[in-house]
């Protein structure tokens, strides 16, 4: 099943939801990385996130960031998206291993640990919109749930899942929003909350061959789905974007390096590309520096 993202209303508009299927997406991320089954499912927990938030945004050049900070072994994470649901993104250890948690599961919580999470908007505006909450669990789509509530004041369900096979490659990824319109009815919210509580996790729902489309067919029985787009892992850095940073650090710095009189190697931490640069391109490089 190809990755993608469905989104619509539900309940005569009183709900909107996105759920998508990642499971390319958090397995290219693996690779890229080389990523430990924990690091996996917690950057692929978070790029699925970031994936329908990114498809939430209204303007072709709309970005969104999530961060995530934590004191544990993994230490942060950090994922951008757009408009069309591109993403990429990183963990700050991604070799961390811990023992299962106390119920069999991988533990994100755990190697993510206590701290925070920011949600950085770039809309168009002057400045960005930065909001940011305390981590309630470290499992993500938990924090996700309480920075809705908090930061943006949106009753919301977020559930977020990877499921890794033996040998280290990604079976199962994807998630779903669901939010309240600010008129739901009490019922509503009422039938919403019994549906929730009796939904298993949503990559056992994704492993028995369901598509985001019946999984909400099992939320709702009155929904409309207005958008179905592609998500994929993309970076756009090149050896020619990279330049253009490396010109931006000034003649001083490049004088150093060529100075030095060795190549010098920039890798790029959100899909981990390498890019070689000799004395002759530094050269050229300090010719179009200012």
């Amino acid at each position: 099943m190809e990755d993608y993202i469905i989104s619509g209303m539900a309940a005569e508009n009183q709900i909107r939801f996105f759920a998508a299927t990642t499971r390319q997406m958090t397995e290219t991320a693996r690779e890229r990385h080389n990523l430990s089954p924990i690091a996996s499912a917690a950057l692929g927990r978070l790029m699925t996130a970031g994936a329908m938030m990114g498809a939430m945004c209204k303007n072709d050049d709309d970005v969104i960031t999530l961060q995530i900070q934590g004191d544990g072994p993994m230490k942060g994470i950090t994922v951008t998206a757009n408009s069309n649901a591109d993403v990429k993104g990183y963990v700050e250890v991604p070799d961390v291993m811990l023992p299962p948690n106390s119920i069999g599961k991988l533990d994100v919580g755990g190697a993510v640990g206590n701290g925070f999470l920011r949600v950085i908007k770039d809309i168009g505006l002057k400045e960005p919109y930065v909001g940011q909450t305390e981590l309630v669990s470290g499992e993500i789509a938990e924090d996700l749930t309480y920075y809705f509530a908090s930061s943006e004041q949106i009753p919301t369900s977020v559930a977020l899942g990877v499921l890794m096979n033996k040998e280290n490659t990604v079976r199962q990824a994807g998630g779903f929003i669901v939010q309240l319109m600010p008129f739901a009815e009490e019922k509503t919210i009422a039938a919403l909350e019994e549906k929730l509580s009796a939904f298993a996790s949503i990559t056992s729902y994704l492993d028995q061959g369901k598509s985001p489309e019946d999984i909400i067919a099992e939320l709702f029985d009155d929904y409309e789905i207005t958008a179905k787009v592609p998500t994929k892992f993309h970076c756009g850095c090149s050896k020619e974007y990279v330049a253009k940073a490396l010109i931006s650090v000034g003649k001083v710095e490049l004088e150093k390096m060529i100075a030095d009189g060795e190549a010098i190697e920039v890798n790029c931490h959100f899909c981990n590309s390498h890019y070689k640069y000799d004395i002759d391109d530094l050269k050229k490089l300090l010719n179009e520096a200012k």
